[in-house]
């Protein structure tokens, strides 16, 4: 590219700081430190539980205000938890951010994009995401792609003076731009940061929560009313043991750890994936790719290495200097691709010719070009790239090019042109075009593609291939890792328009050749509008508008700057292998936080439908909050946190508010008859001995909840059951120490009483095994992206 302008100097571009004229809005990867803190200490769980809190620091004792420290405890797990994925991310995102080009001193550096100022030179080159808004002031054969603003699939080509917005991306061609808006001035203030940032569309165990939220707040607000006006009735002579009794009987109903416990979930998930090089954008962006059911790839890249080799040349015509031309050709593109690049290794430029015409390559043609000059001066023109686009159907040429191709192997043609050299926007040739060479590139399959595609199959992930090289070389590679269906390529070419006939060919086909970046975005439409969930994978700029519109976009950290940008998770070590990571990650978020939801919605269920039976009933609540911050510890908290961060391979599943319900709403409702049958006949055992009475039904209430943790701990391997063994015990402590006894004031009398209460529990807990194998409808419930209806 030809340099004109030598850009800033560092004294104008210091200027330009002092002055606040730097591209200052923030990339960031999640909330800020002070947005962590808050939202995780500010919340309406929260202000609850405080209130309470400071209402038993007044009546007393302290034993009855332990639920606060474990609320403290648990809001600083959250904040510490959160910030050090933020720390990963914003790690991550430092190594996976783009980088521009800017002249300063007359000199090429990269900056970052935030580094960037006011009337800074920017060189373009393909793949380039444009960070600021300016104008163009170099350009050789630029074409920009602006879809992602406007919609509009084509490329548009600039010239000199032109406006650029931020957004859009450089698909062929150089140039170079100033820089007229930065910052918050810029469109990159509205669109960058949306862009860069992850918004997961469809979360349903985001909105799985809030509708769990939302139900548990319709029961606690009259429920909580009427217990307070029943507690006060029933201890009118002794109002800080009503005070007790109905703090007690809220502390409960409210699912404090639940939220805590999935921001802790998919903190740790962050942080693992981390550690792996994965960059996700925002903390719930795993749970999206646990939901696929398919994944579309693009061959180079991801199945293959993107480096490639010059594997053999074979001449079509003895009398043209190819090595010569091929050299040229190669040095001819400023910003090759991976194929360009391994002909401009092979072959270096010669001496004494000259390049007086240049046409970029492009993902729409699938060829580049040059006008060349031998040393006489003479000079012809010529094109490399695809031979089945360059030479037209049945030419002898096509059946040795096909024939390198089902080896698998990448083949580009060398042609002169005869005639005028075609418009920009040609894809086919004609017969004009004379064929000189057969280049024939070598890629070397990953290693990890193999076992990837089998952990996929295994998991009943459909794969879809999607790529640009030739269908019988793209199937050839397929074949080579056991992809069923790959026998059977299809050339993209013959793909119908109609949307309908589309998704019925992309449903029945697994390998797909000669895709154009706009076929790629259909083909993810044509999926998606089957009712399929979504993933795609690429690296280049044809990938960018697939990567877009599929439900996850995965990018490699290799891959162009506009690919990362519009991606949902970044593999920076450009590891496809990492990918089953990612998804067992996911999994295992959606399947804890289900199993966790379950126990503290039972609590939340239990609790309600006690409080109705105290108040209806008019007697004693049957527990302090020593007795249920004990229990909620030993069967909520406890197994929750352990549960939360095991692994989990179960497959995502649709419905998960539904699940949750038809366990969590008859088993509390089991766990509640059970514990109140308790209370009462203790009531009648004791008459009037209040301790030994809460401490019958503390049993019941325990043991019920114990057994609701062995069950939703299934499968069990050697921890889970060493949880649920050390919880029994930990109470059986509690039980057998004096100072403990007295502490909790639990206390055992007689056998009668808790003879019984472990027969309701055994009861209790036969019932619970019978909900979880036969379980009850609910009100039928419809999902939509963003969260769940009733």
């Amino acid at each position: 590219m030809l340099t004109t302008d030598a850009g800033l100097s560092t004294a104008q571009v210091a200027e330009r700081i002092a002055a606040g004229q730097v591209n200052d809005v923030p990339v960031r990867s999640g909330r800020t430190v002070a947005e962590i803190v808050r939202a995780n200490l500010f919340t309406r769980i929260n202000a609850i539980m405080g209130v309470l809190f400071g209402m038993i620091l007044v009546v007393g004792p302290i034993q009855d205000a332990l639920f606060g420290g474990v609320i403290i405890a648990n809001t600083l797990i959250g904040v510490v938890q959160e910030l050090r994925a933020k720390r990963t991310l914003d790690r991550l995102a430092i190594v996976g951010a783009a980088r521009p080009v800017v002249r300063r001193d007359g000199l090429a550096v990269e900056v970052a994009a935030a580094d960037l100022v006011l009337d800074d030179l920017i060189e373009l080159g393909p793949g380039d995401q444009i960070a600021v808004d300016g104008v163009v002031t170099e350009a050789e054969q630029l074409e920009v792609d602006e879809s992602l603003l406007t919609g509009e699939a084509d490329p548009v080509v600039k010239q000199v003076g032109d406006p650029l917005l931020s957004g859009s991306f450089v698909s062929a061609g150089t140039g170079a731009m100033r820089a007229g808006k930065v910052g918050r001035a810029a469109y990159a203030a509205q669109l960058a940061e949306e862009a860069s940032r992850f918004t997961l569309v469809n979360s349903e165990l985001r909105g799985g929560l809030n509708t769990i939220l939302r139900f548990v707040t319709w029961l606690i607000v009259p429920t909580g009313l009427a217990l307070i006006v029943s507690q006060y009735l029933v201890n009118v002579d002794d109002l800080s043991e009503a005070v007790r009794r109905m703090v007690a009987g809220l502390v409960p109903m409210v699912p404090e750890g639940l939220v805590l416990l999935t921001s802790v979930a998919f903190a740790v998930g962050v942080i693992r994936l981390g550690r792996r090089r994965c960059l996700v954008q925002e903390l719930p962006a795993i749970e999206g790719l646990a939901r696929v059911s398919v994944v579309c790839l693009d061959k180079t890249g991801t199945l293959t290495d993107a480096a490639m080799a010059v594997g053999e040349v074979r001449h079509l015509d003895p009398a043209a200097p190819v090595p010569e031309l091929l050299g040229l050709l190669g040095a001819a593109d400023e910003r090759p691709n991976a194929s360009l690049r391994a002909v401009a290794d092979a072959y270096p430029a010669p001496e004494g010719w000259r390049i007086e015409e240049r046409i970029p390559f492009s993902s729409a043609r699938k060829w580049s070009g040059a006008t060349l000059a031998d040393p006489s001066g003479d000079s012809a023109r010529w094109r490399l790239g695809a031979p089945d686009v360059l030479l037209p159907a049945g030419h002898p040429v096509l059946a040795e090019a096909d024939a390198y191709g089902a080896r698998g192997l990448r083949v580009l043609l060398l042609t002169c042109l005869e005639g005028a050299l075609l418009q920009q926007k040609a894809i086919s040739g004609g017969p004009s075009l004379h064929p000189v060479a057969l280049v024939v590139l070598a890629q070397r399959v990953r290693p990890e593609a193999a076992r990837t595609l089998r952990y996929f199959a295994e998991q009943g992930v459909a794969v879809k291939v999607f790529s640009g090289d030739n269908a019988l070389s793209v199937g050839a590679v397929a074949r080579t890792l056991g992809l069923p269906g790959a026998e059977r390529p299809v050339d993209a070419r013959t793909l119908p328009t109609d949307p309908a006939e589309l998704a019925e060919v992309v449903r029945r086909h697994t390998v797909f050749g000669r895709v154009g970046p706009q076929q790629k975005r259909d083909l993810v439409a044509a999926l998606q509008a089957a009712g399929e969930t979504v993933a795609m994978t690429g690296d280049g700029v044809n990938d960018v508008l697939a990567l877009k519109d599929a439900d996850i976009g995965v990018a490699m950290g290799s891959g162009s700057p506009a690919s990362r940008a519009v991606a949902q998770i970044v593999l920076l070590d450009n590891d496809f292998g990492a990918l089953p990571a990612v998804v067992a990650e996911g999994r295992r978020v959606i399947g804890n936080i289900e199993r966790v939801a379950n126990l503290f919605l039972t609590k939340t269920v239990y609790s309600v439908l006690l409080a109705v039976v105290v108040v209806l009933s008019q007697v004693p609540y049957p527990f302090l909050p020593r007795h249920l911050t004990i229990i909620s510890s030993l069967t909520i908290g406890i197994p929750a946190f352990c549960l939360a961060l095991a692994p989990n391979p179960e497959q995502a599943r649709p419905g998960f508010v539904g699940r949750v319900l038809r366990f969590a709403v008859p088993a509390g409702v089991v766990a509640m008859g059970a514990t109140i049958t308790s209370y009462l006949v203790a009531r009648n055992v004791y008459d009037g001995d209040l301790a030994a009475e809460t401490s019958a039904a503390t049993l019941t209430l325990f043991l019920v909840g114990l057994w609701a943790v062995a069950i939703i701990a299934r499968p069990y391997t050697w921890w889970r059951i060493l949880l649920v063994l050390a919880l029994g015990l930990a109470f059986g402590v509690v039980l057998v120490v004096p100072f403990l006894q007295e502490f909790f004031q639990l206390s055992l009398v007689g056998t009668t009483a808790p003879g019984i209460a472990v027969g309701l529990a055994v009861v209790a807990g036969t019932l619970l095994e019978l909900i979880r194998r036969f379980p009850v409808p609910v009100p039928r419930m419809a999902t939509r992206r963003g969260g769940t209806n009733w």
